[in-house]
Order: structure tokens, then C-alpha cells, then sequence
């Protein structure tokens, strides 16, 4: 297949589906086939419309109950954990089985949040999930439950969709679960309530709308969504929090239609992406030539190893790093591709020798002018 190299420019197309646990099961003891292969039908749909989609997915607690036949456990961590550890697998052969109805390949990636809490590891993270839709591979991440102690007893998979529509940069992020989205009380007790269709900003109001789950499949509930919800929403992505049985949910929400709650987003992409690098205290410098000053000054251009004279501080890649120019003025700030180290065998040569100086790259660029705001 076809590899993309520009998914920095695609991030606009990228959208993250979270799956909860009564999506995937249809609200019975096991998972339905039924409902996720209409699921994938939508995501298949979706990515020959030119979408790049990610799929955070619950259900391997209940992936493992079915494998093992409903089991009477009781519903301790180490039992959870057990049967996460069963689940998890026998869930990615029935998604593997499904998706190839549609000739389409699957990917797992299994997160913590220390995965994504640590410089290193959240580039990795990033760049395996960008590589795996650069190659048309449908990523299906979910959190390590067999490991993840704390995030277990809260249902974390819908923060972790939060994180990764941030690590991804993605325009939207939809959430489906049982409930058609936010109400403005309890439809479950309350017939009168009402849907809030949009919601502009997330406040202790809206958070105290939420409420626990009750289906007993999961372990998240409305509460973790609107987290979710309000991280996203702060770093440029569109939220929907929408019924996962609705017909063509995904479809219609693409195309615009209002379904479930929208939380707008608190900031464009861009402009949460410069709050974020000016806030950030470099732990490295680096001086340009005059040239690499001009196209970025002038074009909004990558800067690139050519151009790089001099380091002045070792620095880890994923470093924030602030470049300067033959004056010694700072001139932009962003995170670089390469460690100190590395760049130091770069810098001044042009980004087709970097595979044959280091045996291996991480990009063309030193620092991808998309995370990178000029001074």
C-alpha cells in the first residue's frame, strides 16, 4: 500500500471513535457482532472518505468473560486484571476478524498514562500511531489494564481518547456509549430531561451534571467522558458525546448532523499549540544560519538540520528547544526530532544524508514546523 509522509498535514482529517463496553456489547452480556461490524462498517466508510481514524476501545474485561464463559468472579482488581489479561487478545481477533470483512488491517497499541506522561515514549507513541495510518492500518488502542492499577477503577479509556486526540492533534473526537449525550438531568429517573445539544465551555455546572454508570459492563461513566471532554476541548478538538446504536452515527455526525452533545473547542489547534510551546521553559538552545532564519521568518518553514551551526546544551529528542539566530536573538522555539547528540552529527548537512550519518531517521526535519511558533 501507499505510505503517506505528510500526516502532519493531515492531523485536520484525523479523528479519534471511542468505543465504550455497552457499544461494543449492545448492552448484553457479550460482545455484539452485530453492532461492532455496523461500527466498522462506518470507520471503512469513513477512511474512503479520506478520514484517518483511531478507535480507543473498551471491553476487554467483558471480551474476557465471554472467552472464559461468564465466570463468577469476584469483582476485585487482580480479577479485573485477569480478566483484561484473557480479554484483550480474544477482543483484537474478533476486531481482526471483522474489519477483514472489509479487507482492512488492525493495529494494537496498548497505553498507559506513563506512556504518555513521558517525553520519549509519548513521541514513540505518536509516531507508531501516525505510521500505522500513514500505511492504511486502523489503530485499536486500549489502555494495559493487566498493568494500569489506578486507571482500572476509574474506566480511563475515555481519557485516554482525550489524550490521544491531543497527541494526534486530531479535529474531532466522538464518544459513544449508551446515552444519546449530556442531559440537563438524569433521563434515567427524570422522563422530562432534555439533551443538551452544544455545550461552549465545561464548568462545574456541566460537570455536575454527569453521573455514575449503571450498566455495570463498564467501569467509566458520564463523569470521565466530560473530562475527557474538557481536555480535548482545551487543545483545539471538537468533542461528541453521542448513542453508539444511533443509525450511522458516525456518518451523521461527519456530515454535520446534530446528534448527541458537542463540546466546541476552547481554541483553534494552532493557537493551543503556541500557548503551549511559549509556556514551556526550553532545556535546549541552538544556533541557525542566516538562511534558515530567513525561510523561517518568511516562509513558516521547518527548520532543518542544514541549517543548524551550533548547539550550546545537551537535550533529549522531543526536547523543547529554542533556536537562535547569528545574533544570538531567539527566533522560534519547538520541539526538536533529535537529541543533542545526534544533531550534532547533522547539523550543516542536508536531511537525505540522515539515514546514512545515524542509520536510521526520524524525520527530515529538526523541528517539524508544526511544532514550532516563531518568536
Amino acid at each position: 500500500m501507499k505510505t503517506i509522509n505528510n500526516h502532519q498535514d493531515n492531523n485536520h482529517h484525523t479523528i479519534v471513535v471511542k468505543l465504550g463496553t455497552s457499544t461494543l456489547t449492545g448492552g448484553t452480556p457479550n460482545l455484539s457482532r452485530p453492532q461492532m461490524v455496523e461500527i466498522i462498517r462506518q470507520v471503512v466508510a469513513l477512511r474512503e472518505l479520506g478520514y484517518r481514524v483511531v478507535i480507543v476501545s473498551s471491553g476487554a474485561i467483558a471480551a474476557g468473560r465471554e472467552a472464559l464463559d461468564q465466570p463468577n468472579l469476584n469483582n476485585n482488581l487482580p480479577g479485573k486484571q485477569m480478566l483484561s489479561a484473557v480479554g484483550q487478545g480474544y477482543l483484537m481477533q474478533v476486531y481482526s476478524m471483522l474489519f477483514s470483512l472489509y479487507d482492512t488491517h488492525i493495529g494494537q497499541v496498548l497505553l498507559t498514562h506513563a506512556d504518555l506522561s513521558h517525553r520519549t515514549r509519548y513521541l514513540n507513541a505518536r509516531d507508531t500511531l501516525n505510521t500505522l495510518l500513514d500505511y492504511g492500518i486502523v489503530p485499536i488502542v486500549n489502555e494495559n489494564d493487566t498493568v494500569a492499577v489506578d486507571e482500572i477503577k476509574v474506566g480511563d479509556n475515555d481519557n485516554l481518547s482525550a489524550q490521544i486526540a491531543v497527541l494526534l492533534n486530531a479535529a474531532q473526537l466522538i464518544i459513544l456509549t449508551d446515552q444519546a449525550g449530556l442531559y440537563d438531568r438524569d433521563p434515567r429517573v427524570d422522563p422530562g430531561a432534555q439533551l443538551i445539544h452544544e455545550v461552549i465551555a465545561i464548568d462545574e455546572t456541566i460537570l455536575a451534571l454527569a453521573g455514575a454508570s449503571k450498566s455495570g459492563l463498564g467501569v467509566g461513566g458520564m463523569v470521565t467522558k466530560i473530562q475527557a471532554a474538557q481536555l480535548a476541548t482545551r487543545s483545539g478538538t471538537r468533542v461528541i458525546i453521542a448513542e453508539g446504536r444511533t443509525p450511522n452515527v458516525l456518518l451523521r455526525v461527519l456530515a454535520g448532523e446534530t446528534l448527541g452533545t458537542t463540546f466546541l473547542p476552547a481554541v483553534g489547534h494552532i493557537e493551543s499549540r503556541k500557548r503551549w510551546l511559549l509556556a514551556e521553559r526550553p532545556t535546549g538552545h541552538l544556533q541557525i544560519d542566516r538562511g534558515a532564519a530567513r525561510v523561517l521568518r518568511q516562509q513558516g518553514a521547518s527548520l532543518l538540520p542544514v541549517g543548524v551551526q551550533r548547539l550550546y546544551d545537551d537535550f533529549e529528542r522531543g526536547a523543547v528547544v529554542l533556536a537562535l539566530d547569528e545574533n544570538e536573538q531567539p527566533i522560534a522555539q519547538g520541539l526538536v526530532n533529535y537529541t543533542s547528540a545526534e544533531l550534532d552529527q547533522l547539523r550543516g548537512h542536508h536531511s537525505r544524508e540522515i539515514t546514512d550519518i545515524l542509520g536510521y531517521t526520524y524525520g527530515n526535519e529538526a523541528i517539524h514546523r508544526d511544532n514550532m511558533v516563531l518568536m
